[in-house]
């Protein structure tokens, strides 16, 4: 299966989605904001980042931007709650496979997911 990092942090939450995707079969990494998940990036190959939008330290939009500059190849899936949030995503439309709103259904980030690594 698939190394996904997931970089959200409401640790409940970040929490949850990797067990199902851990479920799933994937390999999971755990960041609580986009500092801490850049560096996990920096460190070994994933599969694809799973990122909320709107974290302290370094916010979702801007680890999108250097996760596409430093590695292209890496598929790029963003979550918000916040409709503004999701409209600052636009610029990243060719980097970015989606953005998932939340809240949302294990059901649909798991499907999101399948549909992410599979493009």
């Amino acid at each position: 299966m698939a190394k996904i990092l997931i970089t959200e942090d409401e640790d409940s939450l970040r929490r949850f989605v990797a067990r199902a995707l851990q479920m799933d079969g994937h390999d999971v990494v755990q960041a609580g904001d986009g500092a801490e998940g850049l560096e996990h990036l920096h460190g070994a190959p994933f599969d694809l980042l799973l990122s909320d939008i709107r974290m302290p330290v370094m916010d979702g939009i801007a680890l999108a931007h250097e996760a596409a500059a430093a590695f292209p190849k890496l598929k790029i899936l963003l979550m918000t709650g916040y409709a503004e949030q999701r409209e600052r995503a636009d610029d990243l439309a060719d980097k970015i496979i989606d953005v998932v709103a939340k809240p949302f259904s294990l059901p649909d980030i798991r499907k999101a997911v399948a549909g992410a690594l599979a493009a």
